[in-house]
């Protein structure tokens, strides 16, 4: 099954969706603001796109300049501002399998879900 962690107020977001309906492929959306993730899956997408937790961080958003940029934070310390304030999360993620990638560019969903990842 694939899954794609998606926020409709996001531009690239809705691009990597309009992807997803364009493959013909059943998928399923997590609206990660709405459903915030759990620490336990949150960890487990981590995983899946093989990154260390600060590279999911957008860390061109406010509550991160303001409340922890320049900030010594362990990996579950990043976890944890991310669970506690879900727009740091990076979007789109898609996942299928265990395998994962971040939609940008949006090209990245088109080579995951054609098994070229």
């Amino acid at each position: 099954m694939i899954k794609i962690y998606h926020n409709p107020r996001c531009r690239k977001s809705r691009e990597g969706l309009e992807i997803l309906e364009n493959s013909g492929k059943k998928f399923e959306v997590i609206r990660y603001l709405d459903d915030v993730p759990t620490k336990k899956e949150l960890k487990q997408v981590i995983s899946c796109l093989d990154i260390k937790p600060i590279n999911l961080v957008r860390k061109s958003e406010s509550i991160w300049k303001e409340k922890f940029k320049n900030r010594p934070l362990s990996d579950e310390e990043i976890i944890d501002a991310m669970i506690s304030y879900p727009k740091l999360i990076e979007r789109p993620i898609v996942i299928k399998n265990n395998s994962a990638v971040i939609g940008r560019p949006p090209e990245n969903i088109s080579n995951l879900i054609n098994g070229e990842v």
